[in-house]
């Protein structure tokens, strides 16, 4: 069967994370990603330890199933075989400082003219225009000042940022919708289009329907720890043998969870009848639960909540997480080749698309792995070309 973007090429000029998460779900669907590095590579492979023969578990995770070469931007010469690469794609992606891309010649107004059907997402911290454009950021201070932050961690405690970088990945989800669109316009229109997705919009809208209440009542949403704002109860609770989280999303769970519990008269205060009363007598819900749910083990209560279906499910960590059944059951953990480390641990990817399947995995490239094949078989160079390339510093190729 063909992958969903079989022949769709894309210049992938972005680092770290937001972009390659963006290329990397491309790949995943069959898009030939030239990944473009600098004679230093991507900064993410020095993100260890530890490492996998030399690269970041970062790097190896965000940059499978692309091919990996090494430009030199700084010398005409490199930007040239960059607009001759372009020029062949369907889509770029850059998430550079603003400013970057225009001084090597590889902004969208300069490429447009050259391929008018080029899609071009460029990804930054506070969009391409706008007083803020030329303003750095990074995800963590993006969760800071969009106001995540802010939602996250205990109510009588600090702000927590997450423990992922959770605004880069979903910007480069954001990304990866946006570009997906505009292949669908394109096979109207037959023109691309210019693409800008920055991280403190993608933060703002993931804080939508916080912003939207507030708006609404005027009063800023504090932070809930492990309980929530709109639902009673919900979080996480201590059994006799490890801790269990726990979510009642409205009445006819509730009603299920009493049915688990064996419908406990400390449950049937009046105070607990109706979701919005429970969010008011949170504190005393969650200490009666508490003292019930204390009694038994998790693998206990487990079965008698989910067998009642009430969402519910064990606190595990990470390493819990890779030998889980949920996670096993559907395959997500995989080995992908590797040039230099024979196979690396991968993660596939969450979709599965019976029809145009996902494409098998090719562990991250090698810095400068596909350089040669790339200028030999995209721009026709020769051997003799290649090594002068690489003679002069415009390019770099893996031994």
């Amino acid at each position: 069967m063909v992958a969903a973007l079989e022949n769709v090429r894309v210049a992938d000029f972005s680092h770290v994370f937001a972009g390659p998460h963006c290329t990397m779900a491309l790949a995943d669907m069959g898009a030939e990603v030239i990944k473009i590095e600098p004679p230093n590579g991507d900064a993410s492979r020095t993100y260890s330890p530890p490492d996998i023969a030399g690269e970041s578990p970062a790097f190896l995770c965000l940059n499978r199933n692309k091919k990996g070469i090494v430009l030199n931007l700084a010398t005409p010469r490199g930007q040239d075989l960059a607009r001759r690469i372009v020029a062949t794609s369907d889509v770029l992606v850059e998430n550079f400082a603003t400013g970057v891309m225009r001084k090597y010649g590889l902004d969208h107004a300069s490429l447009q003219a050259a391929n008018p059907r080029l899609i071009y997402c460029s990804i930054s911290a506070y969009g391409r225009d706008g007083p803020f454009a030329d303003r750095p950021g990074f995800d963590p201070v993006i969760q800071a000042e969009s106001g995540l932050m802010s939602l996250n961690g205990a109510p009588d405690g600090p702000p927590f940022r997450t423990g992922i970088p959770f605004v880069d990945l979903c910007t480069g989800m954001f990304a990866t919708q946006a570009i997906l669109a505009a292949l669908v316009a394109r096979g109207r229109t037959g023109t691309g289009q210019f693409i800008d997705v920055p991280l403190f919009d993608s933060a703002t809208h993931l804080a939508g329907y916080q912003m939207v209440s507030f708006l609404a009542g005027g009063v800023p949403p504090g932070r809930f720890g492990n309980a929530s704002s709109i639902v009673a109860p919900a979080g996480l609770y201590d059994a006799a043998d490890g801790q269990l989280f726990l979510t009642v999303g409205g009445d006819r769970i509730w009603r299920k969870l009493l049915a688990a519990l064996g419908d406990p008269p400390e449950l049937t205060d009046p105070r607990f009848a109706t979701n919005p009363q429970r969010l008011q007598a949170a504190p005393h819900l969650n200490a009666v639960l508490q003292s019930l749910l204390a009694r038994n083990t998790v693998a206990w209560w487990l079965d008698r909540l989910r067998g009642a279906g009430v969402p519910a499910g064990p606190l595990r960590d990470i390493a819990q997480v890779c030998e889980a059944p949920e996670l096993r059951g559907r395959a997500m953990l995989r080995q992908a080749p590797h040039a230099a480390a024979g196979t690396v641990p991968d993660v596939r990817t969450p979709w599965t698309m019976q029809g145009t399947p996902s494409v098998q995995p090719k562990g991250a490239p090698v810095l400068g792995e596909h350089t040669r094949s790339v200028l030999h078989e995209l721009l026709g160079l020769d051997p003799a070309q290649i090594d002068s390339l690489a003679a002069a510093d415009v390019i770099r190729c893996a031994p």
